[in-house]
């Protein structure tokens, strides 16, 4: 990986990171010359990903609503590579579709847990060790349906949005650290994840690449370039803000029919 770049010489803690858009934002950093951690609650695809971009990189297993388990995983960022500079908040939990009415509590908090508390505690122990580094980024990974959301994904829809408040909250109080705090808003991004609904990979593309003003879904690596973006030197007058990357989503569910 690169020696230079525009992260040289920075520490990151991507949580999520064995996921596909978790795995994107690992590779692009470390492509960018930072040293990254690659946390998630699945060890091995953890353990892939690093594996994949070499010394750079170390694996974390990681539950983030686990308190305990968030503290570990700063303290081995700091241990492993000598500081933080950046923390990415990937990491979120889907709830099967369900109206309110019959929608479990249980999956209701543990979407909760996953895609709010999670953030909400890795920036709580993150925070202190990018203010010693003399400053940094936080960035979170919301998505376009905490903007607008939609019937039957109210738990999901429901942190969504409140992450894009978090991040502001949090980016008043860090400021005067030379912190930045940023959410991207992901439109649909075509991952194994968003494709388990459909046999073929074109069906998926069929089905919700209209739902775009580009008139296709996204890929995680155009998710990756906005979080390196705001990760980056590049952004350095930049904070506060949710950063769409929908294809034109928003502006389409926001027209009159």
């Amino acid at each position: 990986m690169a020696e230079e770049g525009k992260l040289a010489g920075q520490v990151a803690l991507v949580t999520g990171g064995g996921g596909a858009i978790g795995g994107a934002i690992c590779r692009l950093y470390a492509s960018e010359g930072a040293k990254v951690l690659v946390a998630d609650l699945r060890s091995e695809e953890a353990a892939a990903i690093a594996d994949e971009i070499g010394d750079a990189a170390q694996p974390f297993a990681l539950d983030v609503a686990d308190p305990a388990q968030g503290s570990a995983a700063v303290a081995a960022a700091v241990e492993a590579f000598g500081g933080l500079h950046i923390l990415v908040n990937v990491a979120a939990a889907m709830t099967p579709d369900a109206p309110v009415e019959t929608l479990a509590l249980e999956d209701w908090n543990q979407a909760f847990a996953v895609n709010l508390t999670g953030p909400f505690l890795m920036s709580k122990f993150a925070v202190p060790e990018i203010r010693k580094a003399g400053g940094g980024a936080i960035v979170n990974i919301a998505s376009q349906l905490g903007q607008i959301g939609v019937p039957n994904r109210s738990a999901y829809c429901t942190t969504k949005a409140a992450i894009i408040h978090l991040t502001t909250i949090l980016a008043s109080e860090v400021a005067r650290d030379n912190i930045r705090v940023n959410s991207i808003s992901p439109g649909v991004i075509q991952t194994p994840r968003t494709l388990r609904r459909f046999d073929k990979i074109e069906d998926f593309q069929a089905s919700r690449g209209p739902l775009h003003m580009l008139g296709r879904v996204g890929q995680p690596e155009e998710v990756a370039k906005a979080a390196l973006f705001l990760a980056s030197d590049d952004a350095s007058f930049t904070t506060a803000t949710d950063i769409l990357v929908d294809g034109g989503y928003i502006y389409l569910k926001r027209q009159p029919e």
